[in-house]
C-alpha cells in the first residue's frame, strides 16, 4: 500500500475549525485538506494551486508589466521550487508554462526565462527558511503605496487583525531593485516567525509555511487592509483600534494557515469552473 503523503496544508493548527468554520452536522459539504499517495499527484495539485493563485492575481488585477512572483517548494526535491514564468501576464499563467528553479537561479525544467529579482528575494527567504513553502509577491497599487510609509498596519478591524503582531516593516534595500544578494537575505531575515512583510517604498510579500492557497489569499487580504488603511488616513480622523487582546484573539481564529487556505477554496473552484485553460 502507497504511503499517504501529506499535503503542504496538512499540520496546520485547525484551531476554531469545528466550532465556528465547520458544520457539525456530518454529510454537509465542506472543503477537506488533500492527502496524496505519490510525490507525483502531490506536485499535479501544487502546480494547479500556483496556477490558481497568479489567476486570481490577474483577477485582483495585481499585474504590473513582467514585474510578480509566486513560489512554490516541490514536493519531492524541496531545493527547487515552481514559479510563474517571467514576461508572462498572470491571465495567462497555465500548467505548460511554469517553471522549475534552483536557489542558484538556473531552471532545471521550463522553456522561459527566470526573473533576477524575484529570485533574490524569493530564493534567499526559501533557502533560509525550510518551512517556508510558498511565498507572493507583486507590485500592487495600493500595497506599494502603503509602504512608502514605512509602518506597520493598525489593528482597524477583524480583517486586519488577521495580520496582527504577525507581520514586519523592512526599511533597509527600500525603493531600489532587488537584484544583489545581500537584499535577499535581508528580506529573508525579516520572515522569520511571521506571514507577511511590508517592504518600505516596494511593496508587500507573504510567505505560507503550509500553501500557496494560504500565501496567496493573505496577499489578497493585506493589499485590501493597506486600502482600507489609506481610505482611513485620508478621512482625517483617527480609528478606534481593536484591542491588543481581542486583536490577538482575531488573529488567531481568522488570521491562521488553515483560514487562509480555506478562504481560497471559493477562489479555486470559481476559477476552476470558468478558466480551464489554466490546466493546459
Amino acid at each position: 500500500m502507497a504511503a499517504v503523503l501529506q499535503s503542504p496544508a496538512q499540520g496546520i493548527d485547525l484551531k476554531g475549525r469545528v466550532s465556528i468554520y465547520q458544520p457539525e452536522q456530518p454529510g454537509l459539504v465542506f472543503p477537506e485538506i488533500p492527502v496524496f499517495d505519490n510525490h507525483a499527484e502531490h506536485r499535479q495539485h501544487l502546480k494547479q494551486r500556483l496556477v490558481a493563485a497568479c489567476r486570481a492575481f490577474a483577477l485582483q488585477g495585481f499585474d504590473y508589466g513582467f514585474a510578480g512572483h509566486l513560489t512554490i517548494r516541490d514536493p519531492e526535491h524541496p531545493q527547487l521550487y515552481w514559479t510563474n514564468p517571467m514576461a508572462v501576464h498572470f491571465s495567462q499563467v497555465r500548467m505548460s508554462n511554469l517553471i522549475l528553479a534552483d536557489h542558484e537561479g538556473r531552471v532545471v525544467e521550463g522553456s522561459h526565462a527566470i526573473n533576477r529579482a524575484g529570485f533574490v528575494l524569493h530564493a534567499a527567504v526559501h533557502e533560509m527558511h525550510p518551512d517556508i513553502l510558498a511565498m507572493c509577491h507583486a507590485h500592487t497599487v495600493y500595497g506599494t503605496a502603503f509602504a512608502s510609509l514605512g509602518r506597520g498596519l493598525e489593528p482597524i478591524s477583524q480583517d486586519a487583525a488577521a495580520f496582527y503582531e504577525d507581520h514586519v516593516v523592512i526599511g533597509d534595500e527600500a525603493g531600489q531593485v532587488a537584484v544583489e544578494v545581500k537584499a535577499g537575505h535581508k528580506v529573508a531575515h525579516a520572515f522569520k516567525g511571521v506571514k507577511a512583510a511590508i517592504h518600505q517604498n516596494h511593496g508587500l510579500l507573504t510567505a505560507s509555511r503550509h500553501s500557496i492557497e494560504a500565501a496567496a489569499f493573505w496577499f489578497i487580504a493585506l493589499e485590501r487592509c493597506c486600502r482600507q488603511q489609506l481610505l482611513i488616513d485620508a478621512s482625517g480622523h483617527k480609528p478606534r483600534l481593536v484591542s491588543p487582546e481581542r486583536a490577538r484573539y482575531s488573529r488567531e481564529h481568522v488570521g491562521s494557515e488553515y483560514i487562509g487556505w480555506l478562504h481560497f477554496q471559493p477562489i479555486w473552484e470559481h476559477l476552476r469552473q470558468t478558466q480551464p485553460d489554466m490546466f493546459d
